[in-house]
């Protein structure tokens, strides 16, 4: 008979991951430092967003058909690669400009959407859950039980990082500084990227 779900030992296992650095912590330290904590928490928004809607679709059966698709986890690691080269870009491309009046809405959106693009977020239901489902299989409210504590811990941390970042903007008011600064955050999302590729399905 299945046991009850190990919400304790699900919400260690989630602190721990979530402080290993991941394309999150990079994309959110750089943004709140560039841009400011307005677009930073607009981001930390999105990517809940995202986050909740993985445990979603993986109750629905995404995660589990990643794992038995290949073919489908490679392309959305590519997609997920791609966007992070794009913010790459945006990031090289915009090092001596403002942020654009629609700077929080468009972190709001690229939060979710990196979220939703990023393989590693499927894979977690399906090598990481298991191990605190007592005994259940990954139904809707056993997948969203989990997807609101991951979430809400990682939102903790992720606020964290954006009050952190959003500290350097005073030092970051010289434009040079700015310019290197963002230069560096587009090497860190490349690197980000690179690690998409990198994720394999077990």
């Amino acid at each position: 008979m299945p046991g009850t779900l190990d919400i304790a030992g699900f919400a260690a296992a989630v602190l721990l991951i979530e402080l290993t650095p991941g394309p999150n912590m990079a994309w959110l330290a750089g943004l709140a430092a560039t841009e400011g904590k307005r677009s930073g928490l607009s981001a930390v928004a999105g990517i809940a967003l995202g986050l909740l809607a993985n445990g979603a679709l993986a109750a629905l059966g995404l995660a589990t058909l990643l794992t038995a698709m290949p073919a489908l986890l490679h392309t959305l690691r590519i997609a997920g690669a791609a966007m992070m080269v794009w913010l790459a870009i945006e990031a090289w491309r915009g090092a001596e400009k403002a942020p654009p009046p629609t700077a929080t809405r468009r972190a709001f959106a690229t939060g979710a959407l990196l979220n939703l693009l990023n393989p590693k977020a499927y894979l977690f239901f399906v090598v990481v859950a298991p191990e605190f489902l007592g005994g259940r299989t990954l139904g809707l409210s056993e997948a969203l039980t989990l997807a609101v504590v991951s979430t809400a811990i990682a939102t903790a941390i992720h606020l964290a990082i954006v009050l952190a970042g959003s500290h350097a903007q005073a030092w970051l008011a010289d434009p040079a500084r700015t310019k290197w600064v963002r230069r560096g955050f587009a090497v860190v999302m490349l690197g980000v990227a690179a690690s998409f590729l990198a994720i394999k399905s077990g």
